[in-house]
């Protein structure tokens, strides 16, 4: 899918107060472990104050070492599909579950920013993002976003959080 909008951090901003009202009705926290995005979820989350009523932690986990150390992604998992990847995005969101207690939701996101790194089947601007809800399956999306690295996390932060009102918080 190609990002349609622009995702401005204004919008990243407008759609972090949605997720924090959705969260905060349901009584649940939210908990990211973020590679391409490198904080930038974290951030939008805990720039208002009283984001710790509904923001329990944002781990970035930028190279696969920490995919796996921290989050206990299979080392398996990264060798057979790469970091840029549906089930490594889902183990990313079973493992901040696993760690971070007090987290009721879970998102993760890896991709290609670029401007290099692209590859075969995972060009510059793909984005794989997931969010898990507690006692639930991992539900995760392919992005493919257009435009420089800057738009590229732009476009993943403003679908990591629509997600989180489609597929967490609902």
């Amino acid at each position: 899918m190609k990002g349609e909008e622009n995702h401005d951090d204004g919008g990243a901003a407008r759609l972090a107060g949605e997720v924090a009202a959705a969260l905060r009705a349901q009584g649940l926290r939210l908990a990211v472990a973020e590679s391409c995005s490198g904080g930038w979820i974290a951030k939008v989350c805990t720039d208002p104050a009283g984001a710790s009523d509904w923001f329990c932690a944002g781990l970035v986990t930028y190279s696969n070492d920490a995919k796996r150390d921290v989050l206990g992604v299979a080392p398996q998992t990264l060798a057979r599909h790469g970091a840029v990847s549906e089930a490594v995005v889902k183990e990313m969101t079973a493992g901040v579950l696993a760690r971070i207690h007090a987290a009721d939701v879970a998102l993760a996101v890896s991709g290609v920013a670029g401007p290099g790194g692209g590859g075969p089947g995972k060009p510059v601007g793909c984005v794989w993002i997931a969010w898990q809800r507690r006692g639930r399956g991992a539900v995760a999306r392919r992005f493919d976003f257009a435009g420089g690295r800057d738009a590229v996390r732009r476009a993943a932060v403003a679908e990591a959080l629509r997600g989180v009102l489609r597929h967490a918080a609902a």
